[in-house]
């Protein structure tokens, strides 16, 4: 598992990044009261069902290797040269 210098900050703009994309689908509606875990379970399970991003074995599903994918998912949307991915 390739680790980011900056993956919080990743995870940060991926979660934003996913809601908007859920909520423009009209597949959600976030409440200011829902966790990040929640949110980042829904968009993770989402992007999977949209098959944008590959599945995990469900015995590998937790909120620390979602949030590392989710911060992927976001890089790979990146351009080059972006400051999140030195």
């Amino acid at each position: 598992m390739k680790k980011f210098k900056h993956e919080a900050e990743l995870f940060k703009a991926a979660l934003a990044a996913g809601c908007a994309y859920a909520e423009s689908r009209k597949a959600v509606v976030f409440e200011a009261t829902d966790s990040a875990s929640d949110k980042a379970m829904y968009v993770y399970r989402l992007l999977v069902h949209d098959k944008l991003i590959a599945p995990m074995p469900e015995d590998q599903v937790a909120d620390k290797t979602i949030r590392h994918r989710l911060a992927a998912w976001h890089a790979h949307q990146l351009p080059a040269g972006h400051p999140l991915l030195e």
